[in-house]
């Protein structure tokens, strides 16, 4: 009996140093919305996943499913609230008809660059309000940001944009809120998947696509079916991805646990963006080797796409209210941050 006691004791006071000793251990299947070959856009899910197991000792367990193994990639966000997985990752403006506000923590077109970005939504608010965002649109989940890459090209074409008028007509792929701007200007934009592009492509589905930055475009061989590459991104300065955890599976997470949880995702956010950052310009440095032609649009042509940007946002806000709560609490931390970000950093040409 003395022994008994004595060994209750001891896992008594471990339970009460450790906080999780008897905590029930964390097995969630994660679909991914892209393959985890893709550079900074799939490849934090696997490392996360693989991070959190070393890390807990175990104690959680993130199984990933490539895209549309177990959930179609546009109903990731749907399957977590509803408990049919218990996480997913994903680039969260997919989901811009279900929750209006929801693009302004994906991308936003003439938005914030990676760094700003980050730095508003770890310290202006921007994960609380996500949360808020996605609980009054009667969503069950935490999302945790877990991923970021710099800017994705503006697509590809079979012929160079040098007026507005060119997107007139054109039948194009295109995500987000830029893919609003193009509607105004009379395009016929349309969304899918990654993994469908280089077909609709090929068998003429849609003219041209936009989909990611130069590392992950030469993967999906959009360079085998079109030659004009152009630049810059004007539609998505940052591209944030999210791991969505179904909320009543993070409530019974330790605190412990949620923890690893946020520190492994922003490591992966720091990872995401130092790989492409690293990538990239190697693989523009080999574009012109293999026939692309990668073109800027003209000044003036991004000049007039920043007015119909404008003109969106200020649209989008006046018709959701968490949508002009986020875009306000942007705008209000670009004021002071363009201060910053002009006086400090020695210019590109420099």
């Amino acid at each position: 009996m003395k022994l008994l006691k004595a060994l209750t004791g001891v896992a008594g006071a471990i339970a009460l140093t450790t906080g999780s000793a008897f905590a029930d251990d964390l097995r969630w299947k994660m679909p991914v919305a892209f393959a985890t070959n893709l550079p900074g856009l799939g490849s934090p899910a696997a490392w996360v996943a693989d991070n959190l197991t070393t890390a807990s000792d175990g104690s959680i367990q993130v199984r990933v499913y490539e895209p549309g193994k177990l959930v179609p990639p546009f109903d990731i966000l749907q399957s977590v609230s509803d408990g049919k997985v218990s996480a997913g990752y994903t680039w969260i403006g997919y989901d811009q008809g279900k929750v209006p506000a929801i693009p302004l923590f994906a991308a936003v077109p003439f938005g914030m660059k990676p760094p700003a970005y980050i730095g508003w939504y770890y310290f202006g608010g921007g994960h609380e309000m996500l949360q808020e965002t996605y609980a009054n649109k009667g969503f069950n989940v935490h999302a945790q940001l877990c991923g970021i890459i710099g800017p994705e090209t503006a697509g590809w074409y079979s012929e160079p944009i040098e007026t507005l008028e060119d997107y007139k007509g054109l039948k194009i792929r295109f995500a987000g809120l830029g893919g609003k701007v193009l509607e105004k200007l009379g395009a016929s934009v349309t969304m899918m998947p990654g993994g469908e592009l280089y077909q609709a492509l090929e068998k003429g589905t849609i003219d041209a696509t936009e989909f990611s930055m130069p590392a992950i475009d030469q993967i999906l061989g959009f360079n085998q079916v079109v030659k004009y590459n152009l630049f810059p991104g004007w539609h998505q300065q940052f591209t944030a991805q999210y791991m969505l955890i179904n909320k009543d599976e993070w409530a019974r997470a330790t605190e412990a646990q949620k923890a690893l949880v946020e520190a492994s995702c922003t490591a992966a956010t720091t990872r995401g963006l130092a790989e492409g950052e690293y990538k990239n310009g190697k693989v523009l440095a080999e574009f012109q080797d293999k026939g692309v032609q990668a073109d800027q649009i003209p000044r003036e042509v991004l000049l007039k796409l920043r007015e119909v940007t404008e003109e969106v946002l200020e649209e989008e806000a006046s018709k959701d209210a968490d949508f002009k709560r986020v875009y306000e609490s942007q705008q209000e931390f670009m004021e002071s941050y363009k201060i910053w970000d002009t006086r400090a950093y020695v210019p590109a040409d420099l």
